[in-house]
């Protein structure tokens, strides 16, 4: 096993991947190259940055990995507030991801802290 199979804002940030792809399969075909796209690249993008920042040998280089993942966190969450504005996602399922990715941002929070202390 590998340390970033250990962490839990890569485990959480794993699942939310799988919500997203499970959500955004309802999204209109007129979404695929926009809404659906972005969000399934931006929920990937965190569980891969903050397994790529594992792999790296100074705590700078861990730190910037987590901010990446930190930042496509954001994003996910930005999407994910335009696809219920859109009706694309409803009240609940919007409210499940909003709560899914505070949880992982608090996380990415501790893991930068512990990597770039101040």
């Amino acid at each position: 096993m590998f340390g970033f199979e250990k962490l839990q804002g890569w485990q959480r940030s794993r699942q939310v991947s799988i919500k997203i792809y499970k959500a955004t399969a309802d999204f209109t075909s007129e979404e695929k190259f926009g809404l659906t796209s972005q969000m399934r690249r931006a929920a990937i993008s965190i569980s891969s940055n903050i397994a790529e920042g594992t792999g790296r040998h100074t705590n700078k280089d861990k730190g910037r990995f987590t901010e990446i993942a930190y930042g496509s966190a954001l994003e996910l969450l930005n999407q994910c507030i335009l696809s219920n504005d859109l009706e694309f996602l409803n009240e609940e399922k919007y409210l499940e991801l909003r709560n899914d990715i505070t949880e992982i941002t608090a996380m990415l929070d501790g893991l930068y802290k512990s990597q770039i202390p101040n």
